[in-house]
């Protein structure tokens, strides 16, 4: 869930802790299309496309 604006008169409750994680997913996801042959899946087997995906995130670690 999306936290509300702070300028809401009675924000609802919202589980920070999950947030920041969810956060970090997208922020991942978004990071990872940055490889066009992720983003459009040039690699017809399964296993080579995973080992790209692991190679794309250790490119994304080592930034």
């Amino acid at each position: 869930m999306i936290p509300p604006q702070s300028n809401v008169s009675d924000p609802w409750p919202v589980d920070w802790h999950l947030y920041k994680e969810r956060h970090l997913v997208e922020c991942f996801f978004q990071k990872i299309k940055w490889f066009r042959r992720i983003a459009t899946r040039y690699d017809k087997s399964d296993a080579s496309f995973l080992a790209f995906v692991y190679l794309a995130s250790i490119a994304i670690l080592l930034l």
